[in-house]
């Protein structure tokens, strides 16, 4: 919640929030005129092809009437249908007669109805079909035509009907007949849908367009490739339109025969429908562009000129918060106003620095005291673990251990109370060490054990006390436990490259080594230490190392497979300390 109500009252919601107030609403207004006026083209367009699709579909009917009327009429009034429905080879030359003067009738008329491909009267009883068909179609044609009305006939789907006309599908090609049930005799009609579909060609839908016949299921009887293609859904409704397709971009009509049990419908690309509109129209959606490219643009140049240099102080200033003393901003070019507040924040940050280091070193010329506040504490702990283990040999009487204890324990003290010793040798320090490492192999015998291992040649190093000694007792009380034994390495060795010569410290345990988050706060430069005082040794040395070699010691942590916590400690061999504490 804090963070919104900072981001709320932020200069960069504050700016945008306000050219949005500007810019959104004119957009928004633009926009809505933009859909409203291509709705009202979609309505004028899509009920202007309607009425046409009511008009054609009219046409079509009433053609269809005409024929159905004359079917009625053949089957009621004609006699020789009668013979028809009579056995043929019982009375075989009445049968020819009659079904000679039925293929005269119906062959004179079929060419008085339009987009009629042929009338034909079949006898179940004697599995006889008499048709006739179009002018100029070949003996293949009517052949084909004959078989797929039989087969036509003998489909129990198929239910004969004074009044409603049906489609019949065969092989991709689709047809619509009517059959009206006389006895055993059916009269009929058969049309190839293309003939009725050829006055739909005249209507000018655009060059994507189609206006096509379908099924009482609505299976298409042409187009049916471009209606796969855009993904376009037939359906009725009661609505003047519906858009489908796989971008909703075609307007869809449908019209239902009144004859028979199919539908006529006008597909239109919105496209086409909409390129009528008016001129005014298309220059709103000029402007509503414009003003988004424009948003766009202005967003782009505020974040260039007045945002990011206003993020990178802010950065910067975070980092300051998080102590983060050399967090000063990089030069680049930019406005004059924002090159002043850099090169004044990276001046303040300059002095903020050699003010810090100076307080520090002034609180490190205070005297002994201060000296073993800082870095030569005497772990309480310590002190009684240790009058304990004496305490416990006097009582076994084992006065050999006892001797070496106390021993150990003066020589402790000793270079612990070395008031005026700001830098030690090496071989001081690793002695020291090593006393140090003893005291705690008598305070837990048979579980630590320790090897130091050093040349000669680097023993007169000078460096701080307790460098060394401060991490082996962090790796005592972190990795010995009663239930495993531990086991301590120091290392020194030297290494050279091209510039310098460096001694290198490595103090290793067999422990389980830093967890993830200690590992990772270790490796940080931010101070370690907390109210317990956890980690002020650590923060000690690195401080120390820091202050007499600057940025030419170093000291890294990390952990070791197969050995446990690993410290090593850089210092120069050839570089002087700058100064002692």
């Amino acid at each position: 919640m804090r963070k919104l109500k900072l981001w709320l009252n932020s200069l960069r919601f504050k700016l945008f929030s306000g050219l949005l107030f500007t810019i959104v609403p004119l957009i928004i207004v633009l926009l809505i005129i933009n859909h409203y006026s291509a709705q009202v083209v979609r309505n004028q367009v899509a009920q202007s092809n309607k009425n046409m699709l009511s008009l054609y579909m009219g046409q079509i009917d009433r053609n269809l009437q005409e024929v159905d009327n004359f079917l009625i009429n053949l089957s009621q009034t004609n006699l020789d249908l009668l013979d028809l429905d009579t056995d043929r080879i019982a009375n075989e030359n009445n049968y020819n007669k009659a079904k000679l003067r039925l293929f005269q009738t119906i062959n004179n008329s079929v060419s008085y109805y339009k987009g009629i491909d042929s009338f034909f009267i079949y006898s179940s009883l004697n599995k006889d079909l008499l048709m006739t068909q179009g002018f100029g179609s070949s003996f293949d044609e009517r052949n084909q035509v004959a078989n797929e009305i039989v087969k036509m006939l003998q489909d129990s789907s198929v239910t004969p009907n004074v009044y409603r006309w049906y489609t019949w599908q065969s092989e991709g090609n689709h047809y619509v007949y009517h059959v009206i049930k006389t006895g055993d005799v059916y009269v009929g009609v058969w049309v190839d849908a293309k003939k009725l579909m050829i006055p739909l060609q005249l209507i000018d839908l655009g060059s994507n367009g189609a206006a096509l016949l379908t099924s009482d299921r609505l299976e298409p009887m042409s187009h049916g490739e471009l209606i796969a293609q855009k993904g376009i859904h037939l359906a009725l409704t009661n609505q003047a339109y519906t858009l489908s397709g796989t971008n909703a971009d075609y307007l869809v009509m449908g019209e239902p025969s009144k004859k028979g049990n199919f539908y006529l419908f006008a597909l239109i690309p919105e496209e086409t429908a909409l390129e009528k509109l008016p001129y005014l129209q298309r220059i709103s959606s000029i402007i509503s562009i414009g003003a988004i490219v424009f948003l766009l643009m202005f967003v782009f140049y505020m974040r260039k000129v007045f945002l990011l240099p206003i993020n990178r102080i802010i950065l910067a200033m975070r980092k300051l918060g998080d102590g983060r003393w050399n967090s000063q901003i990089e030069h680049y070019p930019t406005s004059t106003e924002f090159s002043m507040m850099n090169e004044t924040y990276n001046r303040m940050i300059t002095e903020i620095q050699h003010l810090k280091i100076n307080v520090y070193e002034e609180k490190l010329m205070h005297q002994q005291a201060e000296l073993k506040h800082l870095q030569l504490q005497i772990n309480p702990h310590f002190f009684l673990n240790s009058l304990n283990i004496v305490y416990n040999l006097a009582t076994v009487k084992d006065f050999k251990l006892i001797q070496e204890m106390t021993k150990c324990l003066v020589a402790y003290f000793r270079f612990m109370f070395r008031s005026n010793s700001y830098l030690v040798t090496l071989k001081d320090e690793l002695l020291h060490t090593k006393n140090y490492l003893r005291i705690q192999e008598l305070r837990f015998p048979g579980i630590l054990s320790y090897q130091i291992e050093a040349p000669d040649a680097v023993l007169s190093l000078q460096i701080p006390p307790l460098v060394i000694q401060t991490m082996v007792e962090n790796a005592i009380k972190h990795a010995v436990n009663m239930d495993e034994q531990i086991r301590i390495d120091i290392r020194v060795n030297t290494e050279e490259d091209d510039d310098n010569q460096w001694v290198v410290i490595h103090i290793e345990d067999t422990g389980a080594g830093f967890t993830d988050p200690i590992l990772e706060l270790l490796k940080s430069n931010m101070d370690l230490t907390s109210e317990e005082g956890e980690h002020i040794g650590i923060w000690n040395v690195k401080r120390r190392l820091h202050l007499l070699y600057s940025d030419k010691a170093a000291i890294d942590f990390y952990n070791e497979v197969g050995k446990g916590a690993c410290v090593r400690i850089r210092i120069p061999a050839d570089v002087p300390p700058t100064g002692g504490e």
